[in-house]
């Protein structure tokens, strides 16, 4: 039965087959590396100056601290009263201290006790943190309860505080990096814990987490293989900052007395010795703060790259 009201609509173009071939239309590139978090990362981080400017400056104080035989031949304990805080001059570029000491030299030799006592606290505060964190966050429960309020008992302790106490307690010979650094890692962890709890409780309510109990996995496992690394970023970003605060604090510690003996060459040290000298010689406690602040500075630029890198949506800001 016809209908004579009937209207045709415009005509559908369709183009031939031979045109465009399926092949063309579904073909998967299989050569492509797939994106994740840490290649975009990367990517990002390639083209920023301030990474290639903070990753040069340290390495540069960590080939300081390895070798510092290769950047002065001059002894730091080698002091002469002679040039007690002597200008500058051929061999001496920054002069002397008060004790006759080349500041240069004991600049160069303190390199290596300020890193390695922030490497150390680093390792601590991130494995302590990594612990703490991960347990409470992934178990949950009354482990979690627990695990939460012993952090926040250390979390409530400033660190400095409880360093300049644990440091009193000890004879000048008895301090060293190891003691220091455990005065300062043990009561600055619970920060990372704290980062680490909230995202892996984020992470592990992820259908990708879901799927992996559906096949068997045991708690631990999918703690280790899936929460963990996809928990791990923000981490990285606070250790990286934490690096640069154990250096201040090992600064801090030995500047107030409490620090390592001053036998140990460190910047906080001799910034310390230079306190009472600073109207006739500031240069001696001038030159050591700027080491220090460079370094500090190169770390906390690292953090805010690997920060900035590893967060999507700052990378969709800029």
């Amino acid at each position: 039965m016809s209908n004579s009201n009937y209207t045709p609509g415009p005509g559908h173009y369709v183009a031939p087959l031979e045109d465009t071939p399926l092949a063309a239309v579904d073909a998967v590139s299989v050569d492509e590396k797939p994106s994740n978090l840490w290649t975009d990362a990367w990517q990002d981080l390639r083209g920023r100056v301030s990474f290639w400017i903070s990753l040069a400056l340290i390495l540069l104080v960590a080939v300081v601290a390895i070798f510092p035989q290769l950047f002065t031949s001059v002894a730091p304990d080698a002091c002469d009263l002679d040039n007690s805080n002597g200008g500058s001059e051929p061999g001496h570029l920054l002069g002397f201290t008060m004790q006759g000491c080349d500041v240069y030299s004991r600049i160069i030799h303190g390199t290596s006790t300020s890193v390695s006592v922030g490497l150390i606290v680093t390792v601590l505060v991130f494995t302590l943190g990594l612990v703490f964190g991960a347990i409470s966050g992934f178990y949950g429960g009354w482990v979690d309860s627990v695990l939460s309020r012993a952090g926040d008992i250390f979390f409530s302790i400033p660190y400095i505080l409880a360093a300049i106490v644990i440091m009193s307690q000890f004879k000048a010979e008895d301090r060293n990096v190891w003691v220091i650094s455990l005065a300062i890692g043990l009561f600055a962890w619970p920060s990372t814990a704290r980062v680490l709890r909230a995202e892996i409780i984020r992470v592990k309510q992820a259908d990708f987490i879901t799927s992996a109990k559906s096949i068997g996995l045991s708690n631990f496992k999918i703690l280790i293989r899936h929460v963990l690394p996809n928990s791990i970023a923000p981490v990285i970003v606070i250790t990286t900052l934490s690096l640069a605060g154990a250096i201040v604090a090992e600064a801090t510690l030995s500047y107030l007395g409490v620090g390592l003996p001053t036998t140990i060459m460190s910047w906080g040290n001799d910034i310390g010795a230079a306190q009472d000298n600073l109207r006739n010689s500031p240069m001696t406690l001038i030159y050591p703060s700027i080491a220090l602040s460079v370094t500090v500075l190169a770390f906390i630029m690292l953090g805010e790259a690997v920060r900035d890198a590893l967060d999507p949506k700052a990378r969709a800001r800029r």
